[in-house]
């Protein structure tokens, strides 16, 4: 996933360890996506719209 981000946008993810499995995108402090709704770990096509919405 960092290197389908990198490649689509030109921004290098880093990881921020947390605890219980929760899986977070976040642009400038906005959570673009959680794995606490959804449950589930995300496609890239599903990142990259959450990232488009956070940056307009």
């Amino acid at each position: 996933m960092q290197a389908a981000i990198k490649d689509a946008y030109g921004i290098t993810a880093r990881l921020k360890e947390g605890a219980g499995g929760i899986f977070e995108v976040a642009i400038d402090g906005n959570v673009a996506y959680s794995n606490q709704t959804t449950y589930r770990f995300p496609t890239n096509e599903e990142i990259f719209e959450k990232i488009d919405a956070l940056k307009k």
